[in-house]
């Protein structure tokens, strides 16, 4: 698969690409160096990262519901 690269260095993914990954807009990929070569991962949560989110949780209230909870609004300083 052939990428190709901007002016400013950008770099588009195919669709079907993100989605394998499990990736959306405003997710983070992390490259890292191995001796094979490079690797693409997508960039996890910290937990430990979660704990002002912890009150906002409802405990034994159903199911989470993930994509409404990713359309709120959030606070910056919990992204890295």
């Amino acid at each position: 698969m052939l990428l190709k690269i901007t002016s400013k260095r950008q770099v588009t993914f195919p669709a079907r690409v993100l989605e394998a990954l499990g990736v959306k807009p405003g997710d983070r990929l992390e490259l890292q160096e191995s001796p094979e070569g490079y690797i693409l991962r997508p960039r996890r949560i910290d937990p430990s990262r979660l704990a002002p989110l912890r009150d906002k949780l409802r405990r034994g209230k159903g199911t989470f519901d993930l994509e409404a909870f990713r359309n709120e609004p959030y606070d910056p300083s919990l992204r890295d």
